[in-house]
């Protein structure tokens, strides 16, 4: 069997394109696209991923939020950051970084999450939404390689799978 390769950084480019020129149109109904990023504590992978989300936002025109809490925030303190978020209409998405430290309930924090803004798509609606087929927020991973599977032309009956990178 013949291997072949899919360019996920070729189709990402042509992804952050199109997500400008939404954000682009957005603004032009003066709307400026916000993603609220949380992170608690300083778990090194989690510091590379939220950096990565910011830059990412950047690239595209969405405004990215980010809080940076200490190792030691109280559950209650975060609890009420993750509400400010939920009401402030000027932010569309909120991200709260997973692991949180052990003092805090992560499902208390997921369950505190408005399901309009959970663009994890952790929330139990969201989950529910996307068991059941319907419009919601979809998991970034999983959607992201149907994303490239689907741009590359390739069908995936009957192959296997090897990620580089």
């Amino acid at each position: 069997m013949k291997a072949q390769r899919i360019d996920g950084k070729a189709i990402s480019d042509q992804i952050k394109e199109e997500a400008a020129l939404e954000a682009q149109e957005l603004q032009r109904q003066g709307i400026t696209p916000c993603l609220a990023v949380v992170l608690v504590g300083n778990d090194p992978a989690s510091m590379v991923y939220v950096n990565n989300k910011k830059k990412a936002c950047e690239k595209v025109g969405i405004l990215s939020r980010s809080y940076e809490l200490p190792e030691d925030t109280e559950e209650k303190d975060l609890l009420a950051l993750v509400e400010q978020l939920n009401m402030d209409n000027s932010v569309h998405g909120v991200l709260v970084q997973l692991p949180l430290p052990p003092q805090i309930d992560e499902e208390k924090v997921i369950l505190a999450v408005d399901p309009k803004k959970d663009v994890d798509c952790f929330h139990p609606l969201n989950v529910g939404l996307l068991h059941t087929g319907q419009k919601g927020f979809l998991p970034c991973t999983p959607a992201g390689v149907l994303e490239l599977i689907e741009r590359s032309g390739h069908t995936i009956e009957g192959k296997r799978c090897v990620v580089i990178g």
